[in-house]
């Protein structure tokens, strides 16, 4: 298996985030790669390859293109007015009926392209969130090349981030791009499973209107868990994309693997009825027991058998890095998942 990774990754590292009313240490933070990228290294999975360098075209295949160049500019318009004391970050937000209008102010536009808090842009931002979308359009080109599977250790993550709103910790959708860029390639169907703790509601807002995207994911109860506001079993996709789309919402405190092993076999078999020719993974750990932020409680060994089903598809398949966040076991359990599927490949 070839890994993607760039150590440009790293020069995203904001000073905090609001959590519980409260500034705390960001639970996003470059050590998560390198947390991954030790026990890849550590367990043989592969060779470890820097990205090419892709246009922004590319991204903005998926992303609206004054959404991007926003990223790009934020920071030195930010530090123009303010300083660099200070990361830039949203604090005033529209209203839902709000008008359609950017506004010139880089507080404004701070406010109108997120949807949340858990976002800033520093120095270094944009370089990372550039690097990432690289890595994935990679691992993407890898498997393109006729690879049956590679793993894009992204960072920042990027499943919560729409067509021009950043939020969740992510800015650029890597796994979109990396859909959109295989179906520039020729393949004609793409599925998009999101083993994610929390709902990819950027990739579901993304591709909710087509039907050559097929996109399923396995997350906690938006009644009660973020991004709250999509990620209902209800939502099936719209116009074109009406079945194209599903969602296994699941209980908090109470899922374990028996419960979520239940729920990826009901993607896999819908995964299979789309019959695609390829398939790319939004890699989240974050349903680990340990997780300092989620509730589901599997444990480390379940990740194996979890890598063992996604490879029972028997499909292309990329894995792109999302959540899970930073306690000692992420990479054990990042490695898992790959070894499950690379192992059952034998």
């Amino acid at each position: 298996m070839k890994i993607v990774y760039s150590d440009d990754q790293r020069l995203h590292a904001l000073r905090y985030e609001m959590s519980g009313g409260e500034p705390t240490p960001c639970f996003e933070k470059p050590s998560r790669a390198d947390m991954v990228l030790e026990q890849v290294i550590k367990r043989n999975l592969g060779e470890v390859l820097e990205p090419k360098e892709y246009s922004i075209e590319h991204v903005t295949k998926v992303h609206d293109s004054g959404y991007i160049a926003f990223l790009e500019n934020c920071w030195p318009a930010w530090e123009a007015e303010f300083g660099a004391a200070n990361d830039a970050t949203p604090e005033a937000f529209p209203m839902h009926d709000f008008r359609h209008k950017v506004p010139a102010h880089i507080k404004g536009q701070l406010g109108y392209y997120s949807f949340d808090l858990a976002v800033g842009l520093s120095a270094g931002s944009w370089q990372a969130i550039k690097s990432s979308a690289n890595v994935a359009l990679s691992g993407a080109d890898i498997i393109a090349s006729g690879e049956r599977t590679a793993f894009s250790l992204c960072r920042p993550p990027g499943h919560h981030a729409s067509a021009e709103q950043m939020g969740g910790y992510c800015y650029v959708n890597n796994v979109a791009v990396a859909a959109q860029h295989l179906r520039d390639k020729g393949y004609k169907k793409v599925a998009i499973l999101d083993v994610d703790y929390h709902h990819g509601n950027g990739t579901q807002s993304i591709f909710y209107n087509r039907d050559d995207v097929f996109v399923a994911s396995i997350h906690g109860d938006p009644d009660y868990e973020y991004p709250y506001f999509s990620g209902y079993g209800d939502e099936t996709g719209e116009g074109a994309g009406l079945g194209c789309n599903l969602n296994i919402p699941l209980t908090l405190h109470t899922t374990d693997w028996v419960v979520y092993k239940e729920a990826l076999q009901r993607c896999i078999a819908a995964i299979k009825e789309f019959d695609c020719d390829v398939l790319l993974i939004s890699l989240g750990l974050d349903t680990f027991e340990n997780d300092p932020i989620s509730s589901f409680k599997l444990k480390s060994e379940n990740f194996t058998e979890m890598g063992k089903l996604i490879e029972s598809m028997q499909l292309s398949t990329l894995f792109v890095f999302e959540g899970g966040y930073a306690v000692e076991d992420l990479g054990v359990n990042t490695a898992n998942v790959l070894l499950g599927f690379q192992e059952s490949m034998a």
